[in-house]
């Protein structure tokens, strides 16, 4: 016999409490996150938590070091930065003890942070964890910390009014999101696949992202014609052509962000490509023109462009610019390709996982949830090209200055996040009475 409406709806709203109940727990949760700095290689220590929350919470727990040799069979994979010796993925298995009815789900959420860039700039240490009102500060509390803390709190709210999904759940904490995705992808490479996955990533405010860029990483390595600094005119320096290569692939951007040549999902953005100097590095001494320069680039495209085409446009661009060099024979430079190697990707706004998360969002928050285009690259794109799994992100708000100096995550937000994932949860998956 169908449950009557007014249970389902008693239900929901049990579970709407029993989420917001977990407040102080997930304050406490995301502050120790934090507090476990994850920097590239340096996730271990959050990794080890992650491992524990989930089988404190009961689920089969998979924890896999990374093979890189079975990723680079895989065309969604990036060149590795650093080796995976020491590093894992922790996977929390939710299979249901009663009966198999609704969809599976993954959700997925990076625990790896960047950099704090000068921590002089922080208002608190930048790992502190620090609770201000309704946000807590950090690097990696809003990208994306909050996010993985609202999926296992989630989860948490259903099990605290005796309610177990009724479907699959795999709960994916992953490494590498920040430069090549890799962590994500060995997921899949192991064969974690379900009828859809929600990454919680801080996109937008009461939106949830359908289609984002495909990007690009290389570094461009100079050797230039180095004098004595007294007869500079004489010599090339490596950083000065540097820059000027760079210049000139602003200009492919220009031509890029143009009205005609946009992708659709971007038509209206008003800057959607972007070519960013990201780091860079050369000269040896303050009186001698420099010998070698290294700048690491990352550059934006849009869906309907392929890897392989932006690093042909760029490849072209370069050897122009080199040829155009009135100095050009006294100049090298290679291209080097470490990081990301990532094609965007775009999910119909009538997929059923954007339809059944975006009524939901509407049922608990009374809000209509918009769709958006990110203008960078996140992990649904592993899913959505090569997973056959539905993907899209949906988080908690705060990420006005992710990246930047003085990360926060909003508290609010991310308690609304965990309402609302609980029971998309139920609806999507089903339920069942748990022990």
């Amino acid at each position: 016999m169908q449950k009557p409406i007014e249970d389902i709806v008693q239900d929901e709203a049990a579970i709407v409490a029993a989420a917001h109940a977990l407040r102080d727990e997930a304050v406490a949760m995301l502050g120790e996150l934090v507090r476990r700095p994850s920097l590239l290689g340096q996730e271990k220590s959050a990794q080890g938590f992650m491992a524990e929350a989930f089988a404190g919470l009961g689920l089969q727990v998979d924890e896999f070091q990374i093979d890189e040799e079975k990723l680079k069979a895989h065309p969604g994979y990036s060149p590795s930065i650093i080796s995976y010796d020491g590093r894992t993925n922790v996977v929390g298995i939710h299979r249901p003890s009663g009966p198999f009815k609704g969809n599976s789900l993954i959700f997925n959420g990076h625990i790896d942070v960047v950099p704090t860039g000068a921590e002089v700039l922080w208002t608190h240490p930048p790992f502190s964890g620090i609770v201000e009102g309704d946000r807590v500060y950090g690097r990696g509390a809003s990208d994306m910390k909050a996010g993985i803390v609202a999926y296992t709190m989630a989860y948490k709210a259903l099990k605290a009014i005796g309610l177990e999904p009724a479907s699959p759940v795999y709960f994916q904490s992953v490494i590498e999101e920040e430069c090549t995705g890799n962590g994500a992808l060995a997921c899949l490479v192991e064969g974690y696949r379900a009828d859809a996955a929600v990454i919680p990533e801080p996109i937008a405010e009461n939106g949830i992202m359908t289609c984002q860029m495909g990007v690009l990483w290389f570094a461009i390595e100079v050797l230039g014609k180095p004098v004595h600094a007294s007869v500079a005119q004489t010599g090339v320096g490596a950083i000065d052509f540097t820059l000027y290569l760079f210049a000139e692939l602003k200009k492919l951007e220009d031509r890029w962000n143009a009205p005609s040549a946009r992708y659709r999902s971007f038509a209206h953005h008003k800057h959607p490509v972007n070519f960013n100097l990201g780091k860079i590095g050369g000269g040896e001494w303050a009186s001698s023109v420099p010998s070698a320069c290294r700048a690491d680039v990352r550059i934006g495209f849009y869906p309907d462009m392929k890897v392989a085409k932006a690093k042909a446009e760029v490849v072209a661009v370069l050897a122009a610019a080199y040829e155009a060099h009135p100095a050009h024979a006294a100049l090298s430079y290679k291209i080097i390709y470490e990081g990301f190697q990532a094609d965007g990707c775009d999910v119909s706004p009538d997929a059923p996982i954007v339809v059944a998360l975006s009524q939901c969002h509407q049922d608990v928050v009374g809000q209509r949830l918009t769709t958006t285009a990110f203008t960078g690259t996140t992990d649904t794109k592993f899913f959505n090209l090569y997973g056959e799994t539905p993907a899209i992100c949906y988080g908690p708000s705060g990420g006005a200055n992710i990246h930047g100096i003085d990360e926060w995550a909003s508290i609010d937000s991310m308690m609304q996040t965990i309402a609302v994932l609980a029971v998309f949860m139920a609806r999507w998956c089903g339920v069942n009475r748990s022990g």
